[in-house]
Order: C-alpha cells, then sequence, then structure tokens
C-alpha cells in the first residue's frame, strides 16, 4: 500500500514540475507512468489522469503567476469554456474508435511547433556563422491585445478534444498557439493555460470514463498531492527564468513530447 502512494507521488510531482514549467496539466507525464509503472491500459491511465486534473491541483502555481501578473484571466476563462465543451468529445472518441493516426499527426504538430521555436536556422547563423538574424518587423504593439476573444473558446474545444483523447490537461496546445498566434509573452501564455485548466474543465470526459468504468480513484489521490507540490516547484523556476529561456527550455520539451506522440501513434 505504501509501495504504490510513494511511487504515485513521485510521479504527480514530477509530472506537477512539469505544470507549473510549462503550463500544462501534466497528463504527458502521468498517463505514461501509469502504464509503465502500474500495469494500467491506456484508456485507464487517460481516465485516471482526467481525475487528478479535474482537482485544483494547479492552484499554488496560478497564485504565484497572478502575483507576477502573469495570467490573462478573461482569456482564461474563454479558454476553459472550450476545455469544458471540448473534452467530452475527445473522450468519447478514445473510447469508441481507435486514435492513433490522430497521435501521430499531433505529433509533427508539436515538432513544427518546436522547430518554430528553436529556430535552428537563426541559430546557427548566429552561433556557427556569427551573422545577426534580420529583424522581424511586427505591426502588433507588444502586449496589446487585437484579438477576439471568442477565438479562445475554439482553441479551448481543439484542446478539450485531446484533453479527452489523451488524458491531457490541454496546456500543450494551448501554450503553443497563444505564444505563436496570438503573440503572448512565454510566461504569460503559460500563467494563463494554468488559470484555464485550473477549474473543473475535464468533468464531462471524467464522468464519460466513469460511465465505461476506467477510472481508479485511489491511484489518482497521491498524484493529485504530487502534482500540486510540483506545481509551485515548476512555477517558482519558471518565474525565475527569463522568458526567452523559458521558451527555449520550453520548445525541447515539444521536441520530446512530438516524437513520444509520434512514437506512441505507431504501436
Amino acid at each position: 500500500m505504501g509501495d504504490y502512494f510513494l511511487v504515485n507521488l513521485i510521479i504527480g510531482i514530477f509530472a506537477g514540475i512539469l505544470a507549473g514549467l510549462f503550463g500544462i496539466g501534466g497528463g504527458v507525464v502521468i498517463v505514461p507512468a501509469l502504464i509503465f509503472l502500474s500495469g494500467f491500459t491506456l484508456i485507464q491511465a487517460n481516465g485516471t489522469s482526467l481525475v487528478v486534473l479535474l482537482l485544483p491541483v494547479g492552484i499554488l502555481a496560478v497564485i504565484s503567476y497572478y502575483r507576477e501578473k502573469l495570467i490573462d484571466v478573461k482569456a482564461a476563462g474563454y479558454l476553459a469554456i472550450g476545455l469544458f465543451l471540448g473534452v467530452a468529445f475527445g473522450s468519447l472518441i478514445a473510447i469508441n474508435i481507435p486514435t492513433n493516426l490522430l497521435k501521430v499527426f499531433y505529433g509533427i504538430f508539436l515538432l513544427y511547433v518546436s522547430w518554430n521555436f528553436m529556430k535552428p536556422v537563426e541559430l546557427y547563423q548566429r552561433k556557427i556563422l556569427n551573422r545577426e538574424a534580420k529583424p522581424v518587423v511586427k505591426n502588433e504593439i507588444p502586449g496589446k491585445k487585437n484579438f477576439p476573444y471568442l477565438f479562445m473558446i475554439i482553441v479551448g474545444i481543439f484542446a478539450g478534444v485531446l484533453s479527452g483523447m489523451f488524458g491531457i490537461g490541454g496546456g500543450l496546445v494551448i501554450v503553443p498557439i497563444l505564444i505563436g498566434f496570438f503573440k503572448f509573452d512565454t510566461k504569460k501564455a503559460v500563467g494563463t493555460s494554468l488559470g484555464a485548466l485550473l477549474l473543473p474543465v475535464g468533468l464531462p470526459g471524467v464522468l464519460i470514463y466513469r460511465h465505461a468504468a476506467q477510472l481508479n480513484y485511489i491511484y489518482a489521490l497521491p498524484v493529485a498531492i504530487g502534482v500540486l507540490l510540483g506545481a509551485l516547484i515548476g512555477a517558482r523556476i519558471s518565474i525565475s527564468l527569463s522568458s526567452k529561456m523559458v521558451k527555449r527550455i520550453y520548445s525541447v520539451f515539444l521536441l520530446i513530447m512530438g516524437f513520444y506522440f509520434i512514437f506512441r501513434g505507431s504501436i
């Protein structure tokens, strides 16, 4: 009894650190860990992960980001609405049809976003050839919100579908889109994503997995405690770093996750 609690607590802490650093729910750690360490099936791991993320496990991290004014509360609210609407569809898809092809496509999407974040060509020119990249002229004023917040609902729905399918919080979708399309500062994108995931947006998915008897509440509790503690650690690390450094670390994280989803979808 004690061994399973400790193992799942450690899983939760590690997942929480990544959640606080990158604005994700932590499901990308929880799901494979439950499969390989606790003998869960993919569907059981997805459902149990959503139970963990249903709890306000990121509240300490959200408080830290909010104090630093790194959360767009209005955007987070609209994202939460979309997540709530989309997660049920994803859960139904996961339970009823194979999703390997979508996993591969999603992995490719993450690799594409990682490539854009890393900008390896510019890095090569700057570090190897000692050339400075030509400055990009942007029309938008930094920090100006020149987009309809209703777009956030669409982003949230898409993230919610993948959340229900893969047992993830949805931050892997939300953060790259906020940075790449809506020009959010990296830290503010992370904080806003965590703010959206704080609400019980995964409830429809949890109910669907519960109806299919694919949940394990006993295992979810120690994982949730670990995520609560780990998210605060990750948030403090992220806030202490420069946005540029967070973006670089995040691009490497996306690269790993991209290959993970491609590999997961091909087996």
